[in-house]
């Protein structure tokens, strides 16, 4: 498996009539084959092992666990499997807009993003643990349909790929703070946790709004709602 791209540069190559051939990561050429068998890579290593992330610390790493009731650990355990499953969605739509993006330079913005929400992927993975809970069982499914919802996305052009980036991570901003305000107080580990991550959400929304994003129609913002609505109410018992 080649280097991945993900991580560095992209430039674009063109043939000597002008057309883009591929793209290039520090000298070499990536096709549109070999970036779609990364991403069926990136899919098993987020569903099923440990996808690459920034290597920064979790936001949680200095606070102590606190003493939680039943219900409360219940609770913790039931929001943060919800906001796992959210970043294997997450992980799914930038992988498939990043292989459907057009410009080489808004497929760069999508490939940062997504190293930033593996980052999220973890943090949410163990806490989960700590707290005796699992992950959702139906999170292969959850990856694929968000993949294919994705692709189609970047399919539709650049800036209604950017358009579903700035919805989502609003839609996602909406339900990390629904989540702050429902967390136990005394869980102070998972609440620094979903807090950073809605900072990051924020800073992918603007990132994809300075690009050029248009604003999506109503009944495709509408019809994201309603697919997070059913995401988040399996996700939290399943």
């Amino acid at each position: 498996m080649p280097n991945r791209p993900g991580r560095c540069k992209l430039s674009k190559v063109f043939s000597p009539q002008g057309q883009m051939a591929a793209d290039t990561t520090e000298g070499r050429a990536y096709s549109t084959l070999d970036r779609l068998i990364m991403a069926v890579d990136d899919g098993l290593r987020t569903v099923f092992g440990r996808p690459p992330t920034t290597m920064r610390p979790a936001p949680d790493a200095q606070i102590p666990e606190a003493s939680l009731t039943q219900s409360q650990r219940r609770l913790s355990e039931g929001l943060m499997r919800v906001n796992h499953t959210g970043e294997i969605c997450a992980q799914a739509l930038y992988s498939a807009q990043a292989l459907t993006a057009r410009d080489a330079e808004a497929r760069e913005r999508m490939q940062q993003a997504a190293a930033e929400e593996n980052d999220h992927l973890i943090w949410c993975e163990q806490r989960v643990q700590e707290l005796g809970g699992h992950l959702s069982y139906l999170n292969p499914l959850w990856y694929a349909g968000s993949f294919l919802i994705g692709a189609g996305a970047g399919l539709a052009g650049d800036k209604w790929n950017l358009g579903f980036v700035v919805e989502t991570e609003r839609q996602v901003i909406k339900h990390l703070e629904q989540h702050l305000n429902r967390l136990p107080g005394e869980d102070e580990k998972s609440r620094a946790i979903v807090a950073q991550m809605r900072i990051d959400e924020g800073q992918h929304a603007t990132m994809a709004l300075h690009s050029g994003a248009a604003e999506l129609p109503f009944v495709v913002k509408r019809l994201m709602t309603l697919q997070s609505k059913v995401m988040t109410t399996l996700a939290y018992w399943v």
